[in-house]
């Protein structure tokens, strides 16, 4: 096979640069073999039947090496990017969130409007910032500074956001790490209340006897939750050196950037996808666990004239990819240019939707046997055979519903709910162990993500510039570390609710609106098309660019207005811990977490105006940024792409110029 190619290369001998070193710049007469080793992104092999257009795109990767090689890591292959997307889109949020969100907002019926944001909302955005970063091959700051000198202020905006989202996001995995190291205990920890001996007595703690086991052990033994978030902060040290141990793991995954992640997540993408199918089959064994499905699943079709349901689906596809986070343009940006990042975006976007609903089944499942084992214990205590009502349709004892729906909420799903199953189940050890690795495996592969994004802006901004890349994440790993010991208090647990509420929510929408408005009317979506064209070979439906240009900005004024409207009317509230009652009661936040809380807004959004306003003034000295090559000119010919004429509605509708 090598001499008819040596034979080959000998006869466009006049073709080829003598010195490999000076190639030629025509892209005709400039013909190198790639070094050993063909990159991720090649489908090229050198044979005998080589052709004129195949050595073209040899020569293209080696243009593309010589100008990109030591300035952007690349995946080592494709599944480590496709497994980078899946792990940093299917999150705890899927465990936890998605099942309570369906519960409430009518079962089955609320598939529907997932579908519809879905479709809408969740692929176009996914679509859009894939492609933004992997043709402007930069962190989320030098992708927007390279579509406008003043839009650089919203990578900044996402780089804030994805800072304070890790800064609570790695406290879950804190948590996990503590249940996980306690599982191997015989008895569970939370299988029983804590006893005292008094005389000849053994007394049962009385909260523990209020609240049972499970939630006690939660507020009490692992978050030693204060009265209220005015109250004292007193550190947890358990809490802090679990949240020591989860900040190392992360750094130790992340310290060689891509190449030392983009090995991890070979397990933890698939490891919780092997616990939830060891979950499904075990729940469908359980007593009880068709009431919870049907719970889940039988829709209530009036629902769907409820705005707040299609509030609550947009909010979670929103939040489910990531969008606007600029993780998913750093991890893109890591790509080969010819990568097909539209098949992944289908593929990552579609994976996750059901995935949501297969965890949501499982989840229901648990929480259906829970829920049957509370019920029928609570007719034997009331010596009663069926759920009675007072005569006006209120239910006053051993209701199935009311039961099964104050256990799926928020982090109690995971931390009450699912340790009270299994303590019912044979060896609770083993599937305690097994719910806790998976936990903590999903929030890793989060964390990726979410923290990649903040490390490529600060590696873009070239904060700090003769430090080596191991040293600025471990400076950053550090420094949220220290930053996040708020968490690790009595007060915690109040102070990272306050994050989860304020510290995304809003600055994600303007992140996002912003985004579209930027691509569609100051990029240029025939700009933008011709780029996806030369990177994919084909150029994006109308579908796709009516929801940048229309759709999506439309969608996101209308869930930030009724979110708005909502805070104002019903005004913000939080959990706080009642020991004399044994649960959580709502309690309005105090006005200096309502101030707090509109600086963690501003904290992030106030970077757009302000980065606009600095450098169109020349407020700052900024230094001008070098866009990363792109082989344009190559692309076009390699793809044989002809001038495109504008349509009517590409004129007239999409702004083509």
């Amino acid at each position: 096979m090598a001499e008819p190619v040596k034979d080959k290369i000998e006869m466009n001998s006049l073709l080829v640069s003598p010195d490999d070193s000076s190639p030629i710049n025509d892209p005709k007469t400039s013909l190198h073999l790639p070094s050993p080793g063909t990159s991720y992104g090649s489908t090229l092999s050198v044979g005998p039947e080589a052709s004129t257009a195949n050595l073209l795109k040899i020569d293209l990767e080696k243009k593309i090496s010589r100008h990109t090689g030591e300035e952007r890591e690349t995946w080592g292959n494709r599944a480590e990017f496709l497994l980078s997307l899946i792990g940093y889109a299917v999150g705890l949020g899927n465990v936890w969130r998605f099942p309570y969100l369906t519960q409430k907002n009518g079962g089955g019926a609320f598939l529907i409007p997932y579908a519809v944001m879905l479709a809408i909302e969740g692929i176009p955005l996914f679509y859009l910032e894939l492609a933004i970063g992997q043709r402007l091959r930069k962190g989320a700051v030098g992708a927007w500074n390279q579509v406008s000198p003043y839009l650089q202020g919203v990578g900044i905006a996402s780089a804030a956001v994805s800072f304070n989202l890790a800064l609570y996001y790695n406290t879950i995995m804190a948590w996990c790490v503590l249940y996980l190291v306690q599982s191997f205990q015989s008895p569970l920890p939370w299988s029983t209340c804590p006893t005292h001996v008094e005389g000849n007595l053994t007394i049962v703690n009385k909260e523990c006897q209020i609240s049972g086991p499970t939630t006690y052990f939660w507020y009490r033994e692992t978050l030693n939750v204060a009265p209220s978030i005015n109250s004292k902060s007193v550190l947890n040290w358990k809490l802090v050196l679990a949240l020591l141990a989860a900040w190392v793991v992360v750094f130790l995954c992340m310290v060689k950037g891509i190449k030392s992640s983009g090995k991890v997540v070979y397990f933890t993408a698939t490891f919780p996808y092997v616990v939830l199918v060891i979950f499904f089959f075990r729940g469908i064994t359980l007593h009880g666990y068709q009431s919870g499905l049907e719970h889940l699943f039988i829709p209530e079709w009036k629902k769907l004239a409820d705005p707040q349901v299609w509030l609550d689906a947009a909010t979670q596809i929103f939040y489910s990819f990531g969008l606007a986070f600029g993780c998913l343009i750093a991890l893109a940006s890591y790509n080969p240019v010819r990568s097909n990042f539209v098949a992944e975006a289908f593929f990552v976007t579609i994976a996750d939707f059901f995935t949501s609903i297969f965890t949501a089944t499982v989840v229901f499942c648990v929480l259906g046997f829970k829920a049957t084992a509370t019920y029928e214990e609570c007719l034997r205590d009331n010596n009663i055979t069926m759920s009675t009502s007072d005569g006006n349709g209120t239910v006053t004892k051993c209701d199935f519903k009311t039961i099964i729906s104050e256990s799926a909420s928020g982090t109690g799903l995971a931390f009450i709910a699912f340790t009270e199953a299994i303590n019912q189940f044979p060896v609770p050890q083993l599937w305690s162990v097994l719910f806790f690795l998976m936990l903590f495996t999903l929030g890793l592969d989060s964390m990726f993500g979410t923290l990649e994004g903040a490390l490529t802006s600060i590696n873009d901004m070239m904060l700090f510039p003769t430090a080596r890349k191991e040293v600025v994440c471990g400076i950053v790993c550090g420094t949220m570390f220290v930053i996040s010991l708020c968490f690790a208090t009595t007060t915690g647990s109040y102070v990272f609710a306050m994050f989860d509420s304020f510290s995304a929510n809003i600055p994600l929408l303007i992140i996002a609106f912003i985004e579209c408005v930027a691509m569609s009317y100051v990029y240029g979506l025939k700009r933008l098309s011709l780029d996806v064209e030369m990177m994919v070979g084909t150029r994006p439906s109308y579908f796709f660019m009516f929801c940048w240009r229309f759709v999506g900005p439309v969608a996101m004024v209308v869930i930030f207005t009724a979110s708005i409207v909502e805070k104002i009317s019903n005004g913000t509230w939080y959990e706080v811990w009642d020991s004399s009652k044994g649960f959580a009661v709502m309690s309005p936040w105090p006005g200096w977490c309502q101030v707090v809380a509109a600086l963690m807004i501003l904290s992030s959004i106030l970077w757009i105006p302000g980065v606009a306003i600095a450098k169109y003034f020349r407020l700052i000295s900024w230094k001008e940024e070098v866009a990363s090559y792109f082989p344009e000119e190559e692309l076009i010919e390699e793809r044989s792409i002809e001038p495109h004429e504008d349509t009517v509605i590409e004129k007239y509708l999409l702004g083509f110029k």
